[in-house]
């Protein structure tokens, strides 16, 4: 062995006493540590021929990259509907590397910590009041969620003309319809084949909607003449939270035959509130679904998951299935996640979630729901108090969409936005709504409190002031 890597091994204790106490003194400072740097490195380093060890690599990042990160696990990071990490996903996920497993298999000699996601699912559907019709998986985040469900999605479209497009490519136009797809959606359809320009966009609610229309909906699906298609929906928007009417979605669905999949990243959360889950009522009628968990759930990056109703499994696996790998066994009758997702190596991405819902419970992950959507609406009601801004969008659940009060100001949104996020204090994101230039703040963080609001509407007016508005 390795004379360095032996001096870790004996060393391990003090490694990772030393790391803890590291990760300890940036979550306890949190508060006070920037939300954007303008720290940067050369990246160009050598690599040393003999190696440092542990330690003195663990002296070099505190010196150089350190300064790189942010607090984006912290109370005032409202960028990009960023979560960050509780106590128990945090002790989740670093069980999941100490123990390393690459989670496949419920039956095998090899391991079988795929049962802990398949239990983790479970506890899921009964978080979002699902039934136990669907089947799930952990994959990286929303994108590759969407992903994999599109792709099964792709595979039944071609069934529907007898043809297998995993086997033999794409033979036939694919029709999908949507209104307000997130970009990892139209991402999605790019990496299957099907083109990130091939959807019909459907019209939207009239008024300050981002919904579908459905009368225009059924006018789009009356038009393909019984052909099949494929729908993407949205549970919660990504500027606005809005969602679609999933119980008029389930009676069409009775009536034409297509695939219904839901993008709901962090709005499939609202299940877990009694003050929010009629947003989602019906949705339990789709074919697939998309939830992030490293957004509202509140652990540590990467982590979403998807849920494909169980009829669609033999979809799954012709999508998915490596059928040049004889020592995997038939996948029909073992199960192995590399059968059923993109990923064929895969670590127990399933285990903060795990510690998670058994740590909060139904109660704890409804409280954090229910904190955000109200931080939300405090938000917003600083923002009209304070007579420099206006609203976008009504808050509908936990994202605030607004802009400097006045067209005549829409030229300075960006520059106001580039230097209150240079203070540090907040990080928000720009945004381009009803072809208005404007911000997003999304409230998903279980630390947020009134304190962080107040933080920031002070540096909002001083911002204010700065630039002269």
């Amino acid at each position: 062995m390795n004379s360095i890597l032996k001096n870790d091994l004996n060393n391990l204790s003090t490694i990772l006493d030393r790391t803890k106490q590291q990760g300890i003194d940036f979550l306890n400072n949190l508060e006070n540590v920037p939300t954007s740097t303008k720290n940067s490195i050369d990246p160009t380093r050598e690599l040393n021929e003999l190696g440092l060890g542990s330690l003195a690599a663990l002296e070099e990042f505190n010196e150089r990259l350190a300064p790189l990160l942010v607090s984006s696990p912290g109370p005032r990071y409202w960028g990009f509907v960023t979560g960050g990490s509780t106590p128990a996903s945090i002790v989740g996920d670093w069980l999941a590397t100490v123990y390393d497993q690459n989670t496949q298999a419920i039956k095998a000699q090899g391991g079988v910590s795929a049962l802990i996601e398949f239990e983790t699912i479970h506890l899921l559907l009964q978080l979002l009041q699902l039934p136990d019709t669907f089947l799930g998986g952990f994959v990286t985040g929303a994108t590759m969620s969407n992903f994999t469900c599109l792709g099964v999605a792709r595979q039944w479209f071609g069934k529907q003309f007898g043809k297998d497009f995993a086997k033999n490519g794409i033979s036939e136009s694919i029709n999908i319809l949507t209104a307000t797809p997130h970009s990892s959606s139209i991402k999605s359809l790019a990496m299957l084949g099907i083109g990130s320009n091939n959807y019909t966009t459907l019209k939207t609610i009239e008024g300050n909607r981002e919904a579908i229309d459905i009368a225009d909906l059924e006018k789009n699906i009356q038009n393909l003449n019984g052909k099949p298609f494929i729908l993407i929906s949205s549970a919660g928007t990504v500027n606005t939270a809005d969602f679609d009417d999933f119980e008029a979605i389930s009676r069409l669905k009775e009536k034409y035959n297509f695939w219904w999949h839901i993008d709901a990243a962090f709005g499939g959360f609202a299940a877990v509130s009694e003050k929010f889950k009629h947003f989602v009522e019906g949705w339990e009628g789709a074919d697939s679904i998309t939830i992030d968990c490293h957004k509202w759930l509140n652990v540590p990056y990467e982590s979403a998951f998807y849920l494909i109703k169980k009829e669609h499994t033999s979809l799954q696996i012709e999508t998915f299935q490596n059928s040049n790998a004889p020592y995997l066994g038939n996948p029909l009758e073992n199960f192995n996640y590399l059968n059923v997702l993109p990923e064929n190596s895969r670590r127990l991405r399933a285990l903060p979630v795990w510690f998670s819902l058994l740590a909060y419970g139904k109660e704890g992950f409804c409280d954090i729901v229910e904190n955000s959507a109200a931080m939300a609406l405090h938000f917003g009601n600083e923002l009209i108090e304070d007579g420099n801004f206006e609203l976008l969008a009504p808050i509908r659940l936990n994202n605030v969409c607004f802009t400097l009060k006045g067209n005549h100001n829409q030229e300075k949104v960006s520059a106001f936005l580039t230097l209150l996020n240079d203070k540090g204090k907040v990080f928000m994101t720009p945004t381009v709504y009803q072809n208005r230039k404007g911000i997003r703040a999304s409230f998903v963080n279980w630390r947020t409190t009134e304190k962080d609001i107040r933080i920031v509407m002070d540096e909002m007016k001083e911002t204010i002031l700065d630039l002269e508005i």
